[in-house]
This record gives C-alpha cells, sequence and structure tokens, in this order.
C-alpha cells in the first residue's frame, strides 16, 4: 500500500506522539490498540520528541490506562522519535501542535498524514458514507487500503471543516508529574478523540457501494 511509508505489505501503521513518550502518547497507543484488535493488518506503536528513553508510564498514567482498557501499559517503555519510524507510519496522531510540528520537520512529506489526535477527530466528527465512497469501492479485506484513504479523505477537509474554537483546542494537555486531577483532565481530553477516531475506522472497514 501507499502512504509516507509501510512497515510491510498490507499493514497499516499508526504512530502516537508526545514529549516524553510516558503519558499521553503511550495511553493513546494502548486505547488505540485496544480498539483495533479485530484487524490484525493494524500496528500500533507510540514515541516521544524528547523520550524519556526506557522509562514506564507514570503510575497515575498506567491506573488510567488499566481502567479505560488500554493495551500493553505495563510492559511500555519510553523511546525516541526519529525519522525512520515517521517514515514507516500510515498515521501520526500528535498529541499537541508542536509534536505535529517535530514530527513533520523530521519529515516533512508526513504533513499529509500527520494530525494532532484531536485536530483529527474534528476533522473526522461528521463524516458520513457518501463522503467514503472511494474508500467503499476497496475491497473489504483491504483493510490497509481502506485506512489509508480515509486518511486522504480526513486530510482533504483541513480549510474545509471549521476550525477549533482556540488553537489549543486541538491540544491533549501535559499531565506529566501534575495532580491526579491534571491526569484526569488530560485524559478527559485524549479519549473522546480516541473515540471518534476508532468510530471512523470502524466504518471506513465496514463501508460498502450501496
Amino acid at each position: 500500500m501507499t502512504g509516507v511509508g509501510s512497515p510491510e505489505p498490507a499493514q497499516f501503521s499508526i504512530l502516537t506522539v508526545c514529549t516524553g513518550n510516558v503519558c499521553r502518547s503511550p495511553l493513546a497507543e494502548q486505547l488505540l490498540r485496544a480498539g483495533l484488535q479485530e484487524w490484525p493488518q493494524v500496528a500500533v506503536a507510540s514515541a516521544g520528541l524528547a523520550a524519556l528513553i526506557d522509562r514506564p508510564m507514570p503510575e497515575p498514567a498506567l491506573a488510567l490506562s488499566t481502567a479505560l482498557g488500554g493495551i500493553g501499559g505495563a510492559e511500555h517503555r519510553a523511546r525516541q522519535l526519529d525519522e525512520g519510524l515517521v517514515r514507516n507510519a500510515n498515521l501520526v496522531f500528535a498529541m499537541a501542535r508542536e509534536h505535529r510540528r517535530g514530527t513533520v520537520e523530521l519529515l516533512p512529506r508526513a504533513s499529509r498524514v500527520t494530525f494532532t489526535v484531536r485536530e483529527f477527530a474534528r476533522l473526522a466528527e461528521g463524516l458520513t458514507v457518501a463522503d467514503l465512497t472511494d474508500v467503499a469501492a476497496l475491497p473489504l479485506d483491504d483493510v490497509a487500503g481502506r485506512f489509508a484513504e480515509l486518511v486522504r479523505v480526513v486530510a482533504s477537509r483541513r480549510g474545509m471543516v471549521e476550525g477549533a474554537r482556540h488553537p489549543e483546542d486541538d491540544d491533549v494537555i501535559d499531565p506529566y508529574r501534575q495532580s491526579d486531577e491534571v491526569y484526569q483532565r488530560s485524559a478527559d481530553q485524549l479519549v473522546p478523540a480516541v473515540g471518534v477516531v476508532l468510530r471512523t475506522l470502524r466504518l471506513a472497514a465496514t463501508v460498502t457501494v450501496a
């Protein structure tokens, strides 16, 4: 399949990115992995622009992942984002605008598949079957191709869908070394966006030509 890159044929790779890769991006990774289990063609990973390399998730972040049904929290160890990881990703979810910018600086052509997770949710919200005719034209067993086409459709809505009321509304706040209340507020921003992402991917995987 085509995209910025593909780690192996017929696989679709999602990468989540934050700063330290111990709170926001691993939580997003683990929730996405849980929600996409029925499609083994999809791989989900995470990395940080200034990763706290090899560190596990802090207890509040791990507790949230566990409570929310995330997969792989206890095994997580932070790793540094590099150009190769970006090249091999078909879709990148940055946790904030600074992470989107940093990702694209590593590989400029990744701009077409890199979104903050809340931005992607905002752009995808309201997509209908009629918007996904090119997705529906692909075989049902070509999940990677369908997801790649969905990314193209969502990217095409930039400039067409009303922007965030405030720029920071496209960000998920950083809870690292903050109170449990801040961890919860961060999750409250992230989880609904991940929910929209999963619903939209499910629609893309199952939509058929009428």
